[in-house]
């Protein structure tokens, strides 16, 4: 037991000071209302992830032209074209 309590110490493992034990979180203010979304901030989320969506499937179009292009010009052996 005497042990443990001299851990105690050594560590800083005692409760922390009562004053700060009572501060409040300037963060937290009051708790959030379920009943009425923030419809500001839930629109702002699906309208962001359907543009990074959208420009995902553009650049994967794009990538596979591009692709389809290289493949094509790989495989066109005449020298008298350009």
């Amino acid at each position: 037991m005497a042990a443990g309590l001299r851990a105690v110490g050594r560590w800083g493992l005692t409760a922390a000071a009562p004053s700060l034990a009572f501060t409040r979180s300037a963060f937290v203010v009051n708790k959030p209302n379920n009943a009425q979304p923030n419809w500001m901030g839930v629109g702002l989320a699906f309208g962001t992830s359907a543009a990074l969506w959208a420009f995902l499937i553009k650049q994967h179009n794009d990538d596979v032209m591009e692709y389809e292009r290289r493949k094509q010009e790989r495989g066109h052996k005449c020298t008298g074209c350009s």
